[in-house]
């Protein structure tokens, strides 16, 4: 049921953290990955690691806020792959920490463009390609951030919050074309994104006892929730949001 064997999957975001990680599982239980983020120089120790167990990927950088290189992405897919059965949209941004009556109209575009406007329209692109290939699934990376804002992070929640509404729109008009969107809600993990919190040690004071687990995640225990929603384990399930965050939410 986990077999991913002759799939093609896209992973954005995928040069650290938890979007390697998913690209390393994918790769593991046998679809062909494609790895993209904005420099292609920061993919190639993930490419260089899958390429040492054997498995088939490959490398295209992409700018997931910026519209050209969405389309340019999606057209070398077409050419070199023909096809596409899995997205991961997991690339995002959080330029600004502080209070929301401080932020910048910068600090919104630039976080409104790549952890919103890039997922909808890579789904968009990829949902074309799974439509001519009778099917596919597609998960977004969101956050529970995108059910209970965090303080200081408000325009990031509300992008998140926003990847939930847009994973349930998608689901619904896509199922037709035996595609499947969900989307995972990682809890507090322990990547260089996510750093500027998790170094904070008096922070962590305050959000480690909220966690029943007693610890932050890491970026590896993301990848079998994507696993199953990716593979014929989840074949009736679309539409929904998986919080995995240790309890925290509970």
């Amino acid at each position: 049921m986990f077999d991913l064997s002759e799939k093609i999957a896209l992973i954005s975001g995928a040069s650290s953290g938890i979007g390697a990680a998913i690209a390393q599982t994918l790769a593991e239980f046998g679809a062909e990955v494609i790895l993209t983020s904005r420099r292609i120089e920061n993919l190639k120790e993930v490419e260089s690691q899958i390429k040492e167990t054997g498995k088939k990927v490959s490398c295209i950088a992409c700018h997931n806020g910026e519209m050209r290189e969405i389309e340019e992405l999606f057209e070398k897919i077409q050419k070199t792959y023909g096809s596409l059965d899995i997205l991961v949209n997991n690339a995002a941004t959080n330029p600004y920490y502080g209070p929301v009556i401080d932020a910048e109209e910068k600090a919104w575009d630039k976080t409104i463009s790549v952890n919103l406007k890039g997922p909808f329209f890579m789904s968009q692109f990829a949902s074309i390609l799974m439509r001519d290939n009778r099917g596919g699934t597609i998960v977004n990376v969101s956050s529970i951030n995108g059910k209970i804002p965090m303080p200081y992070q408000g325009i990031y929640s509300i992008t998140k919050a926003g990847l939930i509404a847009m994973t349930q729109s998608f689901a619904k008009e896509l199922g037709v074309d035996n595609i499947r969107v969900n989307a995972i809600l990682p809890g507090l993990t322990d990547t260089k994104f996510a750093s500027a919190l998790t170094k904070n040690e008096e922070l962590m004071k305050t959000v480690l006892p909220k966690i029943p687990l007693g610890r932050i995640a890491q970026p590896g225990e993301m990848s079998g929730m994507v696993l199953f929603l990716v593979s014929d384990a989840s074949s009736y399930v679309t539409g929904s949001t998986f919080t995995v965050d240790g309890g925290m939410l509970a």
